[in-house]
């Protein structure tokens, strides 16, 4: 169910269908780890919402591209802090070429973009560490969706891999962005002071590596703690 974009993650699918509310040819089916055969259907009820990407976050980098009006046919892309794959899926189904998808874990990727021959896997990648030598192909377009760092430490040596005029649309995430002492327990962060302050450090940041912001906008779904995150566009300077 995972794979096939209907749940999020394992947990979520286990409760899916012991509620009743995964269809298999158009029946209830309420045993959980049984194979069906590929050729058999395998939907959510009616009502049940399901997603177009692998991935929550895909509805994220979506609305970064409708925000920011980017195309990326015929694209290379980077995805720093790949995941699941939520960002490639998007990517994939909006014709890009190759995406090279970087992730410092292990096996997390989606199995059917792990097939797909558009996406570069680099797992067990830190993204502090790229160069040409691991991706040689300049980058078109860069996307970013990591977590407990900060985007300023994340991104220095993708940035240096864009080629010219290439677009970045990343996404910012107060609470690893932000001073540690005004982060609430839990790591959520209710002040929009805080947060707004968090995505200008950002900002702030982005002339330093050669970049021209683009502008940012609210994600349209919060973090899974419910965390205000912001799509961040910006250009690579000629």
């Amino acid at each position: 169910m995972v794979e096939a974009g209907l749940a999020e993650d394992a947990k979520q699918a286990l409760t899916l269908i012991m509620t009743g509310q995964v269809l298999v040819d158009d029946t209830p089916h309420t045993k959980a780890g049984e194979q069906l055969a590929t050729h058999r259907s395998l939907r959510l009820k009616s009502g049940q919402k399901e997603h177009s990407w692998v991935s929550r976050g895909g509805e994220k980098l979506a609305h970064g591209l409708d925000h920011f009006r980017v195309d990326p046919t015929g694209k290379v892309a980077l995805d720093v802090g790949a995941s699941t794959g939520g960002f490639c899926d998007v990517l994939l189904q909006h014709s890009a070429q190759k995406v090279y998808a970087v992730d410092v874990g292990y096996g997390q990727l989606a199995w059917k973009l792990a097939q797909d021959e558009r996406i570069v896997n680099l797992e067990r990648t830190n993204c502090r560490t790229l160069s040409t030598e691991i991706i040689p192909d300049p980058i078109d377009l860069l996307v970013s969706d990591v977590s407990f760092i900060s985007l300023t430490l994340a991104l220095p040596a993708a940035i240096t891999l864009m080629g010219a005029d290439a677009i970045g649309i990343v996404l910012v995430k107060p609470q690893f962005e932000a001073p540690q002492q005004d982060v609430g327990a839990g790591g959520i962060i209710s002040d929009p002071t805080v947060r707004q302050a968090a995505l200008e450090r950002v900002i702030q940041w982005l002339p330093s590596q050669g970049c021209q912001l683009l502008g940012h906008t609210p994600s349209p779904i919060t973090g899974t703690k419910g965390n205000i995150e912001y799509l961040l566009g910006f250009s690579k300077s000629a």
